[in-house]
């Protein structure tokens, strides 16, 4: 049976659109009458408190979750009109706390180049290797156990692993959480890195402001499962328009 077919999509600026979403957690709404645009290219920053709602709007992006109600497009088409393995094929995604494959650092990209838009193509030859250097790990990680990595050589092999499949749009759940400073400040300047030299737009869910301020191009303040502002982040984190932003802001820096 042949595939069904790709909505048609249209560029208009924006990667996504939300527009009056609502999910739900069991009985507890977690996103209400949630609407806001996501700018293509660049680095948007989800940012807000504990419970604002910022991993449930990220994890609708690739359909790993469908909101109850409401209405998200990409590219300007319904989102729930893309076959889900197509989308995730497009939009990949990095949790908080990656779970390595067993077998090597080169098997965990292997098997995701298989899972992914071009898993009937070999791999091309050096591409893991070339990878490795793009989320600067040396070329000998790649025959390294990848379970017995730490903290933040797995973010960086999960980050490589998304990267192989050639996806046109990144979402990362808090990558720096679990950290150290250092180690977190070198995978941000990795991010800005990808950011700007391929392309890539990534939306990005971060709690810590200085990491928005550094990497990100645009920024969403949420709370309660709402948006409360959104724009450029050298604008909305110097200028915010919103008393509540201005308070979290206050309270964060």
């Amino acid at each position: 049976m042949a595939p069904a077919p790709e909505p048609t999509e249209t560029r208009n600026g924006n990667c996504f659109e939300l527009a009056a979403v609502t999910q739900t957690r069991g009985e507890r709404t977690v996103l209400s009458d949630l609407t806001v645009d996501l700018p293509d290219g660049g680095l948007t920053a989800l940012i807000g408190p504990s419970g604002s709602g910022k991993t449930s709007m990220l994890r609708l992006l690739n359909r790993l979750d469908d909101p109850v109600s409401g209405e998200i497009r990409f590219r300007g088409a319904p989102l729930s009109t893309y076959p889900v393995f197509s989308i995730r094929r497009r939009v990949g995604f990095v949790f908080q706390a990656p779970t390595m494959f067993a077998g090597s650092v080169a098997d965990n990209l292997l098997t995701a180049h298989q899972l992914g838009r071009n898993g009937k193509q070999p791999v091309a030859a050096g591409r893991i290797e070339q990878l490795l250097r793009v989320v600067e790990l040396d070329a000998d990680y790649a025959r390294r156990e990848a379970t017995d990595l730490s903290g933040g050589e797995k973010q960086r092999v999960a980050l490589a692993r998304a990267l192989i499949t050639d996806p046109e749009v990144l979402l990362l759940d808090e990558p720096t959480a679990a950290l150290d400073p250092e180690v977190a400040d070198r995978l941000i300047q990795t991010l800005c890195r990808l950011r700007d030299e391929t392309g890539l737009t990534i939306v990005m869910v971060t709690h810590r402001l200085i990491e928005a301020k550094l990497a990100s191009t645009y920024t969403v303040m949420l709370e309660a499962g709402q948006v409360l502002e959104a724009g450029p982040t050298a604008r909305l984190l110097a200028r915010p328009e919103h008393a509540r932003t201005r308070e979290y802001i206050a309270s964060a820096g």
